[in-house]
């Protein structure tokens, strides 16, 4: 068993003040740091490049990355960190700076274009060091061997899996969750969720990866209402931030699912936020999946309440689906597709692309196209 975590990670209120130590040993010299533009103009860059600075440090900052970065994005990000001699990068933000900063540090030492590492295990360099700040509770990149970017010529998001690109340091700090839009707090939560409930049903579970998985599924339940209905509940956002952590080490050993594979589709196609896109297809897939792995969920019904002794397994797959349902509900999750502008989807590609996502094979059970097609009309 090969179990994969970064070696250094910071967590807990006010955490992101203890880096300038940690990253003095990386013995780098200047910092790439990629970002947003959101980010830029509250000033948490600033914050991070000022403690870089005290340790000696110099830093370029790019911040054109889209939600759903894209291989444009890396191109114009890798030309400015060669162009600046940068040696190490940091990632601040949410999903789309962590898998933008990844793509940059793999092929600085790896060369090539992106898309020659969509897939599993391509690259066969160590990337350059990453120091990876979470400002978000919901994606977990930052913990991950996992990188998305998006290949804007096919509208496809290209998933990597890549234990080069594994982050040297992370910081998950609450503070700079604090105040973050209830919209984003909800669907970065629900993509936390579905992280830690997929990497419970996935063929590559194993008892290391459950522990952390169900404790994040279980905080999950506890805390996310709570932080979606007040963003400066600190409480509710530091236990968040454990959780995302916790999933995310879960997921990048366990794998994900169908899930992961079909909300992927829809965002390459039609640019949709991914943790919605997750949220409204959650309890649909895993209803499916129950039917050939209800233990699953018989442990993730003891993890969120339910008394299990006396219970059976469909009992126990339905108190899950309908806890799922109910918490998307609570936080503001759309039902449909519809909601968020997509009228006519093209189930044929999304069904075809989602067959060919890395993430489908550590599903419980195969999807056929037919299967698939009829998922994704239940959030039509």
């Amino acid at each position: 068993m090969i179990y994969y975590i970064p070696p250094v990670n910071l967590l807990g209120k006010g955490c992101l003040s203890e880096l300038g130590v940690p990253v003095k040993k990386l013995n780098c010299q200047k910092a790439f740091v990629v970002s947003d533009k959101f980010l830029v103009g509250n000033g948490t860059v600033d914050r991070v490049v000022d403690i870089l600075a005290k340790e000696g440090i110099e830093s370029v900052i790019f911040y054109d990355v889209k939600p759903n970065p894209t291989v444009a994005n890396v191109e114009n990000a890798l030309k400015l960190c060669q162009e600046s001699k940068c040696d190490f990068v940091v990632s601040i933000g949410g999903g789309s700076p962590q898998d933008c900063g990844k793509a940059v540090a793999v092929l600085a030492t790896n060369g090539g274009k992106i898309t020659d590492y969509e897939g599993m295990h391509k690259s066969k360099h160590k990337c350059l060091p990453i120091v990876a700040i979470a400002t978000t509770a919901g994606t977990s990149a930052e913990v991950t061997i996992n990188y998305v970017i998006t290949d804007e010529s096919r509208h496809v998001k290209m998933i990597m899996v890549d234990p080069n690109t594994l982050a040297s340091i992370t910081v998950s700090d609450p503070d700079l969750m604090i105040s973050k839009p209830a919209n984003l707090t909800a669907a970065t939560g629900m993509d936390a969720l579905t992280h830690a409930i997929e990497a419970v049903v996935a063929k590559g579970a194993m008892d290391v990866t459950d522990s952390t998985a169900l404790y994040a599924i279980g905080q999950t339940f506890k805390y996310l209402a709570r932080a979606v209905k007040n963003g400066n509940d600190i409480e509710a956002r530091e236990q968040m931030s454990y959780a995302c952590f916790l999933n995310g080490i879960a997921f990048s050993n366990a794998g994900l699912g169908n899930v992961h594979a079909m909300a992927h589709q829809l965002g390459g196609l039609y640019d949709l936020p991914h943790g919605v896109c997750n949220a409204m297809l959650l309890s649909v897939v895993e209803k499916e999946n129950a039917k050939h792995a209800p233990e699953k969920f018989r442990a993730i019904a003891e993890t969120i309440g339910l008394d299990t002794k006396d219970k059976t397994d469909q009992e126990c797959v339905d108190y899950v689906i309908k806890r799922i349902e109910d918490l998307a509900q609570e936080v503001g999750i759309p039902k449909s597709l519809k909601e968020l502008g997509v009228d006519n989807p093209d189930f044929e590609l999304l069904a075809e692309n989602s067959m060919k996502d890395a993430c489908a094979g550590a599903n419980p059970v195969f999807f056929d196209k037919q299967k698939l097609i009829e998922l994704f009309k239940k959030i039509a």
